[in-house]
């Protein structure tokens, strides 16, 4: 495998800071378990999302998972362990395929033109997190929907709050139909922004149907576990707010909470109940 293994803790806090200080509010149990998908995750996300994209490294990865699922031990930790919480969770092994396969089109597939072949990708890239999510947290089948629904609301506000990094990678996920602008860059944002602002705001509606609906889920979730998933929700609200205040922002920083707003806002609704 050629590099030195982290832990599942290790890569979490390394990819993620509004997950993973959300997620330390989380029972120690189920904390550990939740370490565990993220490591997995992450470490698939990182082999297309480095510079330059690492396609063999990706390939190997998706091998050892294959492996484990087998039964074999693999060696690596984020294979070996989430095959273990996948078993104990029964996660419907087709999510797995689902979510690597989007991985995987991170390293061919540059722009996604319509919004069915963006929601094609998110279904495998985020929203069997949610479902994934759902089983760890041994939530009814009737939260499935709106678990879905919330990993889509997220990677949402990441594509429009990462416009600028993707456009390095060559890649836009939101689709330009009816927005008037023929390209998605820094300079056709400045030289038409009631265009751009307009695009924004389009898509920033179609986050928030569907952060609407997400919501109603949280009425599934038991109370030690609403906290840290209410309090990653509401950062990627206050992403939105800032990005709707200043859609232009998005091509000078990467807009995202600091840590102690994140565990401000985790006291506020642990407080709330």
């Amino acid at each position: 495998m050629g590099k030195a293994q982290i832990s599942p803790y290790q890569t979490f806090k390394a990819g993620s800071k509004t997950y993973f200080t959300s997620s330390l509010f989380f029972p120690p149990d189920v904390k550990a378990d939740v370490f565990t998908l993220y490591a997995f995750v992450r470490t698939a996300d990182n082999f297309v999302d480095q510079v330059p994209q690492d396609s063999e490294g990706f390939a190997s990865f998706r091998g050892r998972y294959r492996k484990a699922a087998a039964g074999e031990a693999t060696g690596d930790p984020a294979a070996d362990a989430f095959i273990e919480l996948k078993n104990r969770k029964k996660f419907d092994p087709a999510w797995v395929e689902a979510f690597l396969d989007a991985m995987e089109a991170d390293l061919s597939r540059r722009n996604y033109d319509t919004l069915e072949e963006t929601l094609g990708y998110v279904y495998g890239s985020a929203e069997v997190i949610g479902l994934f999510m759902a089983r760890l947290l041994d939530l009814p089948d009737e939260s499935l929907g709106a678990a879905r629904l919330l990993g889509r609301a997220m990677q949402y506000i990441n594509f429009i709050r990462d416009i600028e990094e993707d456009i390095t990678f060559g890649r836009r996920y939101l689709p330009l139909a009816g927005s008037g602008l023929p390209e998605l860059s820094r300079d056709q944002a400045e030289a038409h922004p009631e265009a751009f602002g307009r695009f924004i705001e389009h898509h920033l509606a179609l986050y928030e149907g569907w952060q609407r609906e997400a919501e109603k889920g949280f009425a599934f979730i038991p109370r030690r576990y609403r906290v840290p998933i209410k309090t990653a929700s509401d950062m990627y609200n206050w992403t939105a707010r800032k990005i709707r205040n200043d859609p232009l922002v998005v091509f000078s920083r990467k807009v995202k909470p600091e840590k102690p707003r994140i565990v401000f806002q985790a006291f506020a609704n642990a407080i709330a109940g």
